[in-house]
């Protein structure tokens, strides 16, 4: 769809939505004027802000992009909370009218309308404000035991610490980058896995925000995959960047770690998504594996979950992916599973264990309830099962 005419027809859609929130929550029940006028006020904004901030990618002065930028995203997370809340408080109210022609309650439906109404928009201003709040904080650390099995005992207690879908980009800075890898080097993990999602912006727009980067530390080195967002941002420059910056881009390949004597091969995919914008590109786990020695502990990184199906049958012992921010707010978590076989946390395929992290920054909506940012310090465990 050409970009005038997707933003014609967006437009078109959210102002449709905002109307429909409106006219539910401030089209029923005994509000003062004066609040159906602020509450109508800011529907109208909101509903201008979306197509702007759509244009403002365009703008040439940075700053005001992300002045854009930071005010469209906040206000679409309060948008989408409004809408969930609006259609939840419909369905009560359709089941309340359903039950008072079966059962003939004692309720006065405009007292309820209208307290309804207060209860939705109350909801949604706590989940923002909580959000923003939680999104805006460091990363908390998350420890997970991995159990392998077979594992070489000189590769007992083996430390990979995972970060994952920062989006260094409008909202996101070099102070916030910062923080996190001091976290990270703080952990001394045997090595840094980052998988995917990094960026939201040009090399020349963000390579002075990812400079933190060159400090990263670890025993092994720190590795990398390719996400769908820098696919949209320009992957080749982007990968010629982060080697520059010292990280080791895995692109469908592997290598061999040798750690006080023992083996373990890493390997890295290219993200699911990827053969669509380049055909060499194509996310491939087997000619990630290929070649590599056959009795050792072998991880696969992979930015999205559904790559596990066939790292599984490459024979890969675990997977590290991203991609899915555990939803990021509530209530999203739950469509989550429309698109990838996992949504967070660890879970096991036959003989894969896959660990899915939350997410270690945010996108769009500087938003996070119910689904916490993460920096995942992954201890790898011998186990005979």
């Amino acid at each position: 769809m050409p970009p005038i005419r997707f933003l014609v027809v967006t437009t078109i859609l959210v102002s449709l939505v905002h109307y429909y929130i409106g006219s539910r929550l401030l089209g029923h029940g005994a509000w003062p004027s004066s609040m159906v006028w602020l509450g109508s006020s800011a529907l109208v904004i909101s509903a201008v802000l979306q197509p702007i901030a759509f244009l403002a990618r365009g703008l040439d002065h940075q700053p005001l992009r992300d002045a854009i930028s930071w005010v469209a995203m906040t206000v679409m997370g309060l948008f989408s909370s409004l809408l969930v809340f609006t259609v939840l408080r419909d369905v009560l109210l359709l089941i309340l009218a359903g039950l008072n022609v079966l059962v003939d309650l004692p309720i006065e439906f405009p007292r309820v309308e209208t307290q309804s109404a207060l209860v939705a928009v109350s909801a949604a201003f706590f989940i923002s404000i909580i959000g923003f709040l939680n999104a805006r904080s460091l990363a908390r650390v998350v420890h997970v035991k991995v159990p392998l099995r077979d594992l070489p005992e000189r590769l007992q207690g083996f430390r990979i610490v995972q970060i994952s879908d920062i989006h260094v980009g409008p909202t996101i800075k070099q102070d916030y980058l910062s923080r996190i890898v001091a976290q990270v080097n703080a952990l001394e993990a045997d090595l840094v896995a980052i998988t995917g999602d990094l960026v939201d912006g040009r090399v020349h727009e963000l390579s002075v925000h990812t400079r933190p980067l060159a400090t990263l530390t670890a025993r092994h080195g720190s590795f990398f995959v390719t996400g769908n967002h820098e696919y949209y941002a320009g992957a080749l420059a982007w990968i010629s960047e982060l080697e520059r910056l010292g990280i080791r881009v895995l692109l469908n390949e592997h290598i061999t770690l040798s750690h006080d004597g023992a083996t373990l091969v890493l390997a890295g995919v290219t993200d699911f998504s990827a053969g669509r914008f380049f055909e060499a590109h194509r996310s491939d786990p087997h000619a990630a594996i290929a070649g590599a020695p056959i009795d050792v502990p072998k991880i696969l990184l992979a930015h999205q979950p559904r790559s596990a199906q066939a790292a599984q049958a490459a024979g890969f012992d675990l997977q590290l992916s991203g991609h899915t921010h555990g939803g990021q707010f509530w209530p999203w978590q739950y469509f989550v599973p429309l698109q990838q076989p996992y949504v967070a946390g660890l879970h096991r395929l036959q003989d894969l264990w896959i660990y899915v992290s939350r997410g270690t920054g945010y996108w769009g909506p500087p938003n996070r309830f119910g689904s916490p940012s993460e920096i995942t310090c992954l201890t790898l465990v011998a186990t005979n099962d």
